[in-house]
C-alpha cells in the first residue's frame, strides 16, 4: 500500500454531509454506501439513482491518425465509430492479455475520450502514449479535466429532460452529445453500469456540485437517491457486467472471458495483440477454456471472489465475483468454469464456502435484464 493520502473528488464534501461512508478505491476516496445498499440498488432498479464516478479516468485523444492510432492501439475497430457515438472495446497487451475495458466516445472526426478504469487509468495512459509513436495523434491526461456524475434507473430520463433541452429521446444506447444540464456545459452520455437506462454526465470539476444538487432537486419526487459504490457493483453483478480484477485481467484474453466479439480482426492494419488473439481465438474455437457463468445459490450463504467451483468433489472452477441479489432475493456469483459444466442448468455443481459444499444452480448471465 502506498503511503500517499487517497484523492478527493469534487464532490467529497457533498458525500460527507450526506453521511456517507467512505471507502479507498483505487487511490480515490469514494462513497460506498449513504444508508442501505440494499435500498439503493432497488432505488435504481425500480426508480432512480445518483452516482459519483470522477475517479473515472479520462484520456483525450486527437489528431489527424486519431483513429488509425486507436485501430492500432485497441482491439476495437474505432475508426467505424461515428461521432456521438461510443463504443466498448479493450486494450491488450502484445500477448492478448487485457490491460482494461474501456468505453471510447468520438467526440468529433479526429477527437476521441477514451474512458478507462479508475485502478488502470495509469497504465492505460501510459500504454496509449507509447502506442501513439509514429502517429499524427496526441494523448492527453485529462483526468483532472471532468468530474463524472450518473444517474441511472427508469425515473433517470424524467429526471434529466427536467434540467436540460438536449434530444434525451434521440440520444441512443453508447451515444453522446454535448449538451446544457442544469445551466452547465455537459457530455451527456446514455451508457452506464447497472443494467439500467441512465445517463453519464462529464462536466467540469467546479460544475459538479451544483449539477449534483439540481439532479437531487429533480429527483426528489420520483425517489431518486445517492448510490454509493457498493450498489453500482451488485446492480453490475446482476447485469452480468464484467469488472477488471474479477471477471477480466491480464492472465485472461477477451476470448477466454466470453468477450471475443470485442475484438476486430477485419479492420484494416495491425493492432497491439493481434497474432497472439489470432490463436487465442482459435484455440477458444477448438476447445473452449473455462466459460463464464452465472450461479445461483439454493441456500442463503454468499460465495466471495477467489472461492472454488466444485463439481464431483473436483474443483472446475472458480467464483470471480459474488453478493446477495436484491432483486433475485438470493445470493449469486459469476464464474470461470470447466466447459463441461458450463451449460445452464447443469446439476451438481456447488460452491467451496469454507470447507462447506453449497449447492449453486448454473445459469446463462444476465441474471437481471430490465424490461425495454
Amino acid at each position: 500500500m502506498s503511503s500517499t493520502e487517497p484523492r478527493h473528488t469534487a464532490l467529497d464534501a457533498v458525500h460527507r454531509s450526506l453521511g456517507a461512508t467512505m471507502t479507498d478505491f483505487a487511490g480515490w476516496d469514494m462513497p460506498l454506501r449513504y444508508g442501505s445498499e440494499r435500498d439503493e440498488h432497488t432505488a435504481v432498479r425500480t426508480r432512480a439513482g445518483l452516482f459519483d464516478l470522477s475517479h473515472m479516468g479520462e484520456i483525450t485523444v486527437t489528431g489527424a491518425e486519431a483513429a488509425a492510432f486507436l485501430n492500432f492501439a485497441l482491439v476495437g475497430n474505432i475508426a467505424s465509430v461515428g461521432v456521438g457515438r461510443a463504443r466498448y472495446t479493450m486494450i491488450c497487451q502484445a500477448d492478448g492479455g487485457i490491460l482494461d475495458d474501456l468505453i471510447v466516445y468520438r467526440l468529433a472526426e479526429t477527437e476521441y475520450m477514451v474512458v478507462a478504469n479508475a485502478s488502470n487509468a495509469q497504465v492505460v495512459l501510459d500504454a496509449l502514449t507509447e502506442r501513439a509513436a509514429g502517429f499524427a495523434a496526441e494523448v492527453r491526461d485529462d483526468r483532472d479535466a471532468y468530474a463524472l456524475i450518473a444517474v441511472q434507473g427508469p425515473e433517470s430520463p424524467g429526471i434529466l429532460k427536467s434540467l436540460t433541452d438536449a434530444d434525451l429521446d434521440g440520444l441512443k444506447y453508447y451515444a453522446g452529445l454535448p449538451g446544457t444540464v442544469a445551466g452547465v456545459p455537459a457530455l451527456i452520455a446514455r451508457t452506464g453500469y447497472t443494467g439500467e437506462d441512465g445517463f453519464e454526465l462529464f462536466v467540469k470539476p467546479e460544475h459538479a456540485v451544483g449539477l449534483w444538487q439540481a439532479l437531487t432537486e429533480a429527483g426528489e419526487g420520483v425517489g431518486l437517491v445517492p448510490c454509493g459504490l457498493s450498489c453500482r457493483d451488485t446492480l453490475r453483478l446482476e447485469a452480468g457486467m464484467p469488472l477488471y480484477g474479477h471477471e477480466l485481467s491480464t492472465s485472461l484474453t477477451p476470448f477466454d472471458a466470453g468477450l471475443g466479439r470485442v475484438v476486430k480482426f477485419e479492420k484494416e492494419g495491425d493492432f497491439v495483440g493481434r497474432e497472439a488473439l489470432t490463436e487465442a481465438a482459435e484455440r477458444a474455437g477448438q476447445n473452449p477454456p473455462r466459460v463464464l457463468v452465472g450461479l445461483v445459490a439454493e441456500g442463503r450463504r454468499v460465495p466471495r471472489a477467489g472461492y472454488a467451483v466444485v463439481a464431483g468433489g473436483e474443483v472446475v472452477g472458480e467464483v470471480t465475483s459474488g453478493a446477495p441479489s436484491p432483486t433475485l432475493g438470493k445470493p449469486i456469483a459469476m464464474a470461470y468454469v470447466d466447459a463441461a459444466h458450463a451449460a445452464p442448468g447443469t446439476e451438481g455443481v456447488g460452491v467451496d464456502i469454507r470447507g462447506t459444499h453449497e449447492p449453486y444452480q448454473v445459469v446463462a448471465l444476465p441474471f437481471y435484464k430490465r424490461q425495454k
